[in-house]
């Protein structure tokens, strides 16, 4: 690929961040890193209170990109098969045949994931590490590109089921969504003024083709590492092992994580390498959720954010 293909990819992608935003006020942060996951073939978690569009920046983002997409609202009631598919039977057949779920898409939006028992939940471990599902015995691929954008509420957690460790290490990133500042609320109600419906979104238009999204995948995944930057990603995650408020700290995977996602930063910012300031700009989003805090450190109020801005502080930066 040529430099000048490069530069019409990330152009491209940059266009569809303009698209969003003719539907999405305030939020640029959680777009960036909707960007960044598509980037790097992961998958998002969303967290915010209701009312701040956390499903409406899903939907215009899917649209931006001229992808499928289905959203399922988790409830206690849903089942594995109710996302994954199941095998139903054919009269006029005799014979069993496999209906699809809504996982068989590009984007799915798992709205309220967390209010669905952990055997629900589990069902989309597969699909979203493997990017298939299994079922009597066959697997079966899933679209091509495929990310699970996942939300749920920080706030309410009566009639809720906690994610559990092996679950959220499959998201790459946990984005809060927070209120929008004062002038983009106004925005919004300008919108809505206007005629906005955030049913219909007319005004957004796909900006990129599926062919395109995978090249701009590849070409992030060939940004440049070097062995400096590999031993600064370690000696973070082995700094979040030894934090005193640290249970359980940053993994492999999780490292692995986080230099996936620094490389496709350093791609849609145009830089051929990855740096140290990529890799801290991406640290908080990728592992705020894959810490586990000591009781005694909830208890005082200390965040998983906190301790990794910590970490950045005290790790030394390879010059």
């Amino acid at each position: 690929m040529t430099d000048t293909d490069d530069a019409q990819l990330r152009q491209a992608m940059h266009r569809v961040r303009t698209e969003v935003d003719k539907a999405v006020v305030g939020q640029a942060g959680t777009v960036t890193g909707l960007l960044v996951c598509l980037l790097a073939r992961g998958h998002v978690l969303l967290e915010g209170v209701p009312g701040v569009a956390k499903t409406l920046v899903v939907r215009s983002f899917a649209k931006a990109l001229g992808l499928d997409t289905k959203r399922v609202q988790f409830t206690p009631d849903l089942m594995p098969g109710d996302v994954t598919g199941s095998l139903v039977y054919d009269a006029r057949t005799g014979e069993f045949e496999f209906r699809q779920g809504p996982v068989f898409t590009n984007i799915l939006l798992a709205d309220e994931i967390n209010r669905t028992p952990p055997k629900t939940q589990a069902a989309l471990l597969e699909a979203m590490e493997e990017r298939q599902v299994s079922a009597d015995g066959e697997s079966r691929d899933l679209p091509d590109p495929f990310l699970v954008a996942a939300t749920q509420n920080p706030i309410e957690h009566e009639g809720t089921y906690s994610l559990p460790e092996a679950q959220l290490d499959r998201f790459l990133m946990k984005l809060v969504v927070g209120m929008p500042e004062r002038d983009a609320e106004v925005s919004v109600l300008r919108l809505h003024a206007g005629g906005f419906s955030p049913r219909v979104l007319t005004g957004v238009a796909a900006a990129v083709t599926p062919e395109e999204i995978r090249a701009a995948q590849d070409a992030a995944s060939r940004v440049e590492v070097t062995d400096e930057v590999l031993g600064y990603v370690v000696d973070l995650a082995r700094a979040s092992r030894q934090s005193p408020s640290v249970l359980l700290g940053a993994s492999p995977r999780a490292s692995t994580a986080l230099l996936a996602a620094a490389k496709g930063w350093a791609w849609l910012n145009g830089s051929s390498a990855v740096t140290p300031d990529h890799v801290q700009t991406m640290l908080v989003p990728v592992w705020r959720h894959r810490l586990q805090l000591r009781p005694d450190a909830e208890m005082e109020g200390v965040s998983a954010d906190a301790v990794l801005a910590s970490v950045i502080q005290q790790t030394r930066v390879p010059i």
